[in-house]
């Protein structure tokens, strides 16, 4: 069986040098007899992707960015390796469905991640999902996909990865009341709409628990983060909106809770820190050693929960309007999202800007019928288009 001591799971890695890739990395390596890379992937960073196969020797090491592929295959021959060196988008999908790997980590941040994600789910592979954007944007075919392959997927995000240890063993809903996902609050947390006209890009970035990159930052910042995950645990646990919550749990030691119909409320807790997921994705069912700190519960003293301030952050609620609204709306939602967010980081954007802009987007384009990816990814396009000229006019006004 793959995983056990005597098989190493083969591990293709998209994202490698990432925060997430990162600890995916630190996971692996104190398991040498469990796990064994087989393929790295970085957007253009071609000098740490290059350290990295120096220390993991992947069979190949994929560049993003295919104007980096004559510096990456030149790197990896001066370091004197054998990796394979590949480049652009269809070796990432190539990296994902290639047969030598039964384990994909997929942490490419936004839509980038799509189409990656969605052959690795297609090969019936074991999917370790860290790009949520994949699943708010096609959510649907990605389940459909890994349904007929026999592909198993495990939410690698803290609070998804927490519903998945806490509902039944046997993958069934009997008896799910509810699903209550944390949020940290972000680093505004209790602050009022009109004290956050002014945030800068940095501040928005500085979060209190957890060390990510900055479009994951701005997204805690705003909680659409937190929409995005409402929209993620609709697909990856089939319950409806209606029966998923959000709480603010400012320690973060809190991951997310099942709620259900007897009055039992399931929680899995730990320290902040992605490689407790990431080990129990690698390793799952079994549980290994990740590297993180056991929890010192005496030291904690309390755990506070509040509810969300929807009128300080209105993000959250306008993700859960695009679930109800269904069909394409998450997919037009996600797509104006990164424009923002990106737009903000630019200094082009306000901070209030970004929930500004979403509005206005979903407001132009109509919700279709998500019937395929290509209907997906053809209004994802129109979406940053619209988002775009919406930002344009916001400039001018």
């Amino acid at each position: 069986m793959a995983g056990a001591l005597n098989t190493p799971r083969r591990v293709a890695l998209l994202g490698a040098t990432g925060s997430i890739g990162t600890s995916t990395l630190d996971v692996i390596a104190r398991h040498p007899d469990r796990f064994q890379v087989q393929a790295l992937s970085a957007h253009s960073d071609v000098e740490k992707l290059v350290e990295l196969c120096r220390q993991f020797r992947p069979a190949c090491a994929v560049i993003a960015d295919a104007a980096r592929h004559a510096q990456l295959r030149d790197g990896l021959r001066a370091a004197g390796l054998a990796t394979a060196a590949l480049a652009g988008a269809q070796a990432l999908v190539d990296i994902a469905s290639d047969p030598e790997s039964d384990t994909v980590v997929a942490a490419i941040v936004g839509a980038a991640g799509m189409a990656s994600t969605l052959a690795a789910a297609r090969k019936g592979k074991r999917l370790l999902l860290a790009n949520k954007e994949s699943v708010v944007l096609a959510g649907q075919v990605l389940v459909q996909a890994a349904r007929e392959s026999g592909a198993q997927i495990l939410p690698i995000d803290s609070e998804h990865n927490a519903i998945f240890q806490c509902l039944p063993a046997d993958g069934g809903r009997g008896g799910v009341r509810r699903l209550l996902l944390t949020a940290s609050g972000g680093p505004f947390r209790g602050r009022s709409r009109q004290s956050l006209e002014k945030v800068t890009p940095d501040q928005a970035c500085a979060h209190p628990k957890w060390v990510m990159g900055r479009k994951i930052s701005v997204d805690s910042a705003t909680l659409m983060n937190k929409g995005l995950e409402v929209i993620e645990a609709h697909h990856l646990f089939g319950l409806p909106a209606a029966a998923i919550e959000v709480l603010v749990h400012p320690q973060s030691i809190v991951h997310s809770l099942v709620d259900y119909v007897d009055g039992s409320v399931l929680a899995q807790l730990g320290n902040p820190d992605m490689r407790t997921a990431l080990a129990h994705g690698l390793a799952w069912p079994e549980r290994i050693d990740s590297g993180v700190a056991p929890l010192d519960l005496p030291a904690l003293a309390r755990l506070d929960f509040e509810a969300p301030d929807l009128g300080a952050f209105p993000c959250l609620a306008l993700a859960y309007a695009a679930l109800a609204t269904g069909g394409t709306a998450p997919a037009i939602l996600n797509a104006a999202n990164e424009v923002a967010v990106a737009s903000f980081l630019e200094g082009r954007l306000p901070f209030l800007g970004i929930p500004a802009l979403l509005e206005a987007t979903l407001a132009a384009i109509p919700a279709e019928p998500a019937g395929d990816l290509d209907v997906l990814m053809d209004c994802d396009q129109r979406a940053r288009r619209q988002a775009r000229e919406l930002l344009n006019e916001m400039e001018r006004a």
